[in-house]
């Protein structure tokens, strides 16, 4: 993991279960709402990732996924548990960090994908 300390913590994180948006303050006063389906979809975990570039695993179906617990891991991480059953993803600090900063572009990629894939997106 990155371990970047010029990066801005998180201050505060809520978790909006109704939304279904995890709510993220920074210490430098920057502020996000990323949605669950945009956190379990980028999940740090090698079930998502692979084990080695190009072993991505898109993931599909997941329009309506909810966070149903948050873990702290020492003072860099959290780890957010599904309601589809994935809770190996470690969210470190740096990693929530540069989501919340290029959401859009890695939303747009995302759907770019599904799209690429045949995949048909549940609107919600």
């Amino acid at each position: 993991m990155n371990d970047n300390t010029s990066t801005p913590r998180p201050v505060d994180i809520k978790l909006h279960q109704k939304s279904r948006l995890l709510e993220i303050h920074f210490a430098d006063q920057s502020h996000c709402m990323l949605s669950c389906e945009f956190l379990r979809v980028y999940s740090p975990s090698a079930e998502v990732r692979g084990h080695g570039a190009g072993q991505e695993v898109l993931q599909v179906g997941k329009e309506n996924v909810n966070i149903v617990g948050i873990e702290p891991v020492g003072q860099y991480a959290i780890k957010l548990i599904f309601d589809d059953g994935h809770d190996t993803g470690l969210y470190s600090w740096d990693y929530l960090y540069e989501l919340a900063k290029h959401y859009e572009s890695m939303w747009m990629d995302y759907i770019a994908r599904l799209e690429a894939a045949g995949y048909q997106r549940q609107m919600q």
